[in-house]
Protein backbone atom coordinates (compact mmCIF):
# COMPACT_ATOMS: atom_id res chain seq x y z
CA UNK A 1 0.00 0.00 0.00
CA UNK A 2 1.54 3.37 -0.71
CA UNK A 3 2.18 5.25 1.59
CA UNK A 4 0.01 9.13 1.95
CA UNK A 5 1.94 12.16 2.35
CA UNK A 6 0.02 13.85 5.23
CA UNK A 7 2.75 16.94 6.01
CA UNK A 8 0.45 19.07 2.97
CA UNK A 9 -2.20 18.86 5.65
CA UNK A 10 -0.03 19.72 8.40
CA UNK A 11 -0.09 23.60 9.74
CA UNK A 12 3.57 24.59 10.81
CA UNK A 13 4.45 26.20 14.29
CA UNK A 14 4.49 29.43 13.63
CA UNK A 15 2.64 29.45 10.46
CA UNK A 16 -0.54 31.41 9.85
CA UNK A 17 -3.13 29.10 8.86
CA UNK A 18 -5.85 30.36 6.12
CA UNK A 19 -9.00 27.91 5.94
CA UNK A 20 -9.21 29.00 2.26
CA UNK A 21 -5.94 27.97 1.28
CA UNK A 22 -7.37 24.37 1.67
CA UNK A 23 -9.75 22.35 -0.45
CA UNK A 24 -12.85 20.56 1.41
CA UNK A 25 -12.52 17.63 -0.47
CA UNK A 26 -9.90 15.46 -1.43
CA UNK A 27 -6.89 16.59 -3.65
CA UNK A 28 -3.37 15.29 -4.81
CA UNK A 29 -2.52 12.08 -2.56
CA UNK A 30 -5.84 12.25 -1.48
CA UNK A 31 -7.75 11.87 -5.49
CA UNK A 32 -8.42 7.93 -4.89
CA UNK A 33 -11.11 6.37 -5.93
CA UNK A 34 -14.21 5.10 -3.69
CA UNK A 35 -12.76 1.40 -4.17
CA UNK A 36 -9.22 2.66 -3.28
CA UNK A 37 -10.60 4.58 -0.62
CA UNK A 38 -12.30 1.54 0.90
CA UNK A 39 -9.51 -0.81 0.10
CA UNK A 40 -6.79 0.94 2.07
CA UNK A 41 -8.82 1.65 5.27
CA UNK A 42 -9.91 -1.64 5.35
CA UNK A 43 -6.15 -2.85 5.36
CA UNK A 44 -5.35 0.43 7.62
CA UNK A 45 -8.22 -0.85 10.34
CA UNK A 46 -6.46 -4.28 10.94
CA UNK A 47 -3.01 -2.46 11.30
CA UNK A 48 -4.39 0.10 13.69
CA UNK A 49 -6.04 -2.72 15.93
CA UNK A 50 -2.87 -4.38 15.82
CA UNK A 51 -0.97 -1.23 16.69
CA UNK A 52 -3.62 -0.05 19.27
CA UNK A 53 -3.34 -3.95 21.41
CA UNK A 54 0.32 -2.94 21.46
CA UNK A 55 -0.17 0.14 22.72
CA UNK A 56 -2.64 -1.26 25.87
CA UNK A 57 -0.08 -4.00 26.54
CA UNK A 58 3.62 -1.76 26.12
CA UNK A 59 1.61 0.83 28.50
CA UNK A 60 4.84 2.92 27.78
CA UNK A 61 2.80 6.09 25.72
CA UNK A 62 -0.50 7.34 25.29
CA UNK A 63 -2.34 8.85 22.41
CA UNK A 64 -5.02 11.77 22.36
CA UNK A 65 -6.78 12.32 19.36
CA UNK A 66 -8.52 15.72 19.59
CA UNK A 67 -11.44 16.22 17.01
CA UNK A 68 -12.65 19.83 16.12
CA UNK A 69 -14.73 21.04 13.64
CA UNK A 70 -18.43 22.92 13.00
CA UNK A 71 -21.45 21.10 13.28
CA UNK A 72 -21.88 18.10 11.09
CA UNK A 73 -18.47 17.95 10.19
CA UNK A 74 -18.02 14.04 11.03
CA UNK A 75 -16.54 13.63 14.95
CA UNK A 76 -19.04 11.01 15.40
CA UNK A 77 -18.36 9.15 12.11
CA UNK A 78 -14.98 9.28 12.69
CA UNK A 79 -15.40 7.72 15.85
CA UNK A 80 -17.89 5.13 14.87
CA UNK A 81 -16.17 4.38 11.62
CA UNK A 82 -12.45 4.52 12.02
CA UNK A 83 -13.03 2.83 15.12
CA UNK A 84 -14.91 0.24 14.45
CA UNK A 85 -13.00 -2.76 14.21
CA UNK A 86 -10.64 -1.44 17.69
CA UNK A 87 -10.85 -3.76 20.98
CA UNK A 88 -12.04 -1.61 23.48
CA UNK A 89 -9.77 -2.31 26.26
CA UNK A 90 -7.47 0.62 25.79
CA UNK A 91 -9.78 3.20 23.66
CA UNK A 92 -12.11 5.83 25.35
CA UNK A 93 -13.86 8.28 23.46
CA UNK A 94 -14.95 11.68 25.43
CA UNK A 95 -17.22 14.14 24.52
CA UNK A 96 -17.22 17.63 25.61
CA UNK A 97 -20.53 19.58 25.84
CA UNK A 98 -20.78 23.06 27.82
CA UNK A 99 -19.16 23.58 31.04
CA UNK A 100 -21.37 22.53 34.13
CA UNK A 101 -21.65 25.05 36.39
CA UNK A 102 -18.82 22.82 38.85
CA UNK A 103 -16.56 22.86 35.85
CA UNK A 104 -17.25 26.99 35.24
CA UNK A 105 -16.35 27.40 39.08
CA UNK A 106 -12.83 26.13 37.79
CA UNK A 107 -10.52 27.40 35.59
CA UNK A 108 -11.42 25.94 32.07
CA UNK A 109 -9.32 23.05 32.08
CA UNK A 110 -9.91 21.68 35.06
CA UNK A 111 -12.46 19.42 33.50
CA UNK A 112 -9.86 18.25 30.76
CA UNK A 113 -7.06 17.13 32.50
CA UNK A 114 -8.80 14.11 34.37
CA UNK A 115 -9.93 13.17 30.97
CA UNK A 116 -6.95 12.54 29.27
CA UNK A 117 -5.22 9.28 28.59
CA UNK A 118 -3.21 7.15 31.00
CA UNK A 119 -0.16 4.97 30.16
CA UNK A 120 -1.58 2.32 27.62
CA UNK A 121 -4.95 4.54 26.42
CA UNK A 122 -6.01 5.88 22.81
CA UNK A 123 -8.59 8.65 23.58
CA UNK A 124 -10.80 10.39 21.27
CA UNK A 125 -11.89 13.86 22.66
CA UNK A 126 -15.23 15.06 20.80
CA UNK A 127 -14.80 18.68 20.98
CA UNK A 128 -11.86 19.68 23.47
CA UNK A 129 -10.69 22.34 25.68
CA UNK A 130 -10.50 24.46 22.03
CA UNK A 131 -14.35 24.77 23.00
CA UNK A 132 -13.06 27.85 25.40
CA UNK A 133 -11.67 29.69 22.54
CA UNK A 134 -13.76 29.25 19.87
CA UNK A 135 -17.61 29.34 21.24
CA UNK A 136 -16.69 31.76 23.81
CA UNK A 137 -14.94 33.99 21.54
CA UNK A 138 -17.69 33.86 18.81
CA UNK A 139 -20.22 34.24 21.72
CA UNK A 140 -18.19 36.97 22.96
CA UNK A 141 -17.74 35.23 26.12
CA UNK A 142 -14.83 36.06 27.10
CA UNK A 143 -12.49 39.02 25.62
CA UNK A 144 -9.28 39.19 23.29
CA UNK A 145 -6.84 39.52 26.24
CA UNK A 146 -8.56 36.52 27.88
CA UNK A 147 -8.50 34.42 24.66
CA UNK A 148 -5.09 35.10 23.89
CA UNK A 149 -3.88 33.90 27.55
CA UNK A 150 -5.90 30.68 26.87
CA UNK A 151 -3.85 30.04 23.78
CA UNK A 152 -0.75 30.32 25.90
CA UNK A 153 -2.01 27.83 28.34
CA UNK A 154 -3.33 25.40 26.35
CA UNK A 155 0.22 25.15 24.91
CA UNK A 156 1.83 25.19 27.87
CA UNK A 157 -0.85 22.10 28.81
CA UNK A 158 -0.37 20.45 25.71
CA UNK A 159 3.43 20.65 26.14
CA UNK A 160 3.05 18.95 29.74
CA UNK A 161 1.39 16.22 28.44
CA UNK A 162 4.08 15.60 25.54
CA UNK A 163 6.78 15.86 28.47
CA UNK A 164 4.63 13.57 30.31
CA UNK A 165 4.78 10.89 27.32
CA UNK A 166 1.55 11.55 25.64
CA UNK A 167 1.21 12.07 21.93
CA UNK A 168 -1.01 14.79 20.99
CA UNK A 169 -2.37 14.86 17.45
CA UNK A 170 -5.37 17.57 16.46
CA UNK A 171 -8.08 17.44 13.34
CA UNK A 172 -9.85 19.93 12.21
CA UNK A 173 -12.25 18.60 10.34
CA UNK A 174 -13.18 20.85 7.51
CA UNK A 175 -16.05 21.31 5.84
CA UNK A 176 -18.07 23.66 3.63
CA UNK A 177 -20.51 25.75 4.28
CA UNK A 178 -22.80 24.38 1.16
CA UNK A 179 -21.86 20.54 2.62
CA UNK A 180 -23.45 21.61 5.98
CA UNK A 181 -26.36 22.80 4.55
CA UNK A 182 -27.02 19.02 3.36
CA UNK A 183 -26.14 17.49 6.08
CA UNK A 184 -28.56 19.43 8.42
CA UNK A 185 -31.20 18.70 5.92
CA UNK A 186 -30.58 15.03 5.89
CA UNK A 187 -30.92 15.16 9.84
CA UNK A 188 -34.58 16.92 9.19
CA UNK A 189 -35.54 14.41 6.58
CA UNK A 190 -34.48 11.73 8.47
CA UNK A 191 -36.69 10.99 12.15
CA UNK A 192 -33.53 8.45 13.21
CA UNK A 193 -31.01 11.33 12.61
CA UNK A 194 -33.09 14.16 14.23
CA UNK A 195 -31.70 13.80 17.97
CA UNK A 196 -28.63 14.46 16.76
CA UNK A 197 -29.94 18.68 16.16
CA UNK A 198 -29.68 21.29 18.23
CA UNK A 199 -30.65 24.57 18.10
CA UNK A 200 -27.34 25.89 18.27
CA UNK A 201 -26.40 23.93 14.80
CA UNK A 202 -28.69 26.63 12.78
CA UNK A 203 -27.59 29.85 15.26
CA UNK A 204 -24.06 28.96 14.52
CA UNK A 205 -24.63 28.19 11.34
CA UNK A 206 -25.61 31.99 10.52
CA UNK A 207 -21.65 33.15 12.61
CA UNK A 208 -19.77 30.90 9.99
CA UNK A 209 -17.70 33.50 9.41
CA UNK A 210 -16.74 34.61 12.46
CA UNK A 211 -16.16 30.33 13.65
CA UNK A 212 -14.03 30.40 10.66
CA UNK A 213 -12.15 33.49 11.45
CA UNK A 214 -11.58 31.84 15.37
CA UNK A 215 -10.48 28.69 14.02
CA UNK A 216 -7.71 30.49 11.51
CA UNK A 217 -6.02 32.04 14.81
CA UNK A 218 -6.84 29.09 17.29
CA UNK A 219 -5.10 26.34 14.67
CA UNK A 220 -2.18 29.26 13.89
CA UNK A 221 -1.48 30.32 17.38
CA UNK A 222 -1.78 26.73 19.15
CA UNK A 223 -0.33 24.40 16.32
CA UNK A 224 3.09 23.26 17.45
CA UNK A 225 6.31 20.88 16.71
CA UNK A 226 5.13 18.11 19.46
CA UNK A 227 1.35 19.19 19.28
CA UNK A 228 0.20 19.72 15.82
CA UNK A 229 -2.99 20.34 13.65
CA UNK A 230 -4.10 18.96 10.87
CA UNK A 231 -6.79 20.37 8.45
CA UNK A 232 -8.70 17.59 7.20
CA UNK A 233 -10.65 17.55 4.27
CA UNK A 234 -13.96 16.44 5.26
CA UNK A 235 -16.58 16.81 2.78
CA UNK A 236 -16.03 13.41 1.46
CA UNK A 237 -17.01 10.92 4.67
CA UNK A 238 -14.88 8.04 3.23
CA UNK A 239 -11.41 10.03 2.74
CA UNK A 240 -12.08 11.58 5.64
CA UNK A 241 -11.90 8.72 7.47
CA UNK A 242 -8.81 7.70 5.52
CA UNK A 243 -6.89 10.58 6.14
CA UNK A 244 -7.47 10.72 10.21
CA UNK A 245 -6.70 6.34 10.10
CA UNK A 246 -3.57 6.69 7.98
CA UNK A 247 -2.37 9.53 10.09
CA UNK A 248 -3.04 7.35 13.54
CA UNK A 249 -0.88 4.34 11.53
CA UNK A 250 2.13 6.44 11.44
CA UNK A 251 1.77 8.04 14.45
CA UNK A 252 1.41 4.66 16.35
CA UNK A 253 4.26 3.14 14.21
CA UNK A 254 6.43 6.11 14.74
CA UNK A 255 5.98 5.35 18.47
CA UNK A 256 7.76 1.83 17.65
CA UNK A 257 5.90 -0.14 20.27
CA UNK A 258 7.17 -3.00 21.92
CA UNK A 259 5.19 -6.18 23.12
CA UNK A 260 6.38 -6.23 27.14
CA UNK A 261 8.46 -9.81 27.86
CA UNK A 262 6.28 -12.22 30.28
CA UNK A 263 7.14 -11.24 33.81
CA UNK A 264 8.63 -15.17 34.66
CA UNK A 265 10.66 -17.53 32.70
CA UNK A 266 8.36 -19.78 30.17
CA UNK A 267 10.84 -22.31 30.48
CA UNK A 268 9.79 -23.73 34.03
CA UNK A 269 6.02 -23.61 32.93
CA UNK A 270 5.22 -27.31 32.31
CA UNK A 271 1.56 -28.23 31.10
CA UNK A 272 -0.46 -30.80 32.53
Amino acid sequence: MKKIDLSPWRIRHGSDCQLSDFNTRPEGVLSLSDDEVRHQTKKLSGRLNKLQIRLHAAKSHAVLLVLQGMDTSGKDGVISHVFSNFSPLGVRAVPFAAPTEAELRHDFLWRIHGKVPAFGELVIFNRSHYEDVLVTRVHQLIDKATCSKRYEHIAHFESLLHDSGTTVIKCYLHISRNEQKKRLQQRIDDPGKRWKLQSSDFSDRKLWPKFMSAYEDTISATSTKNAPWYVVPADSKPHRDLFIATLLVQTLESLNLRLPKPSFSLEDVKLT
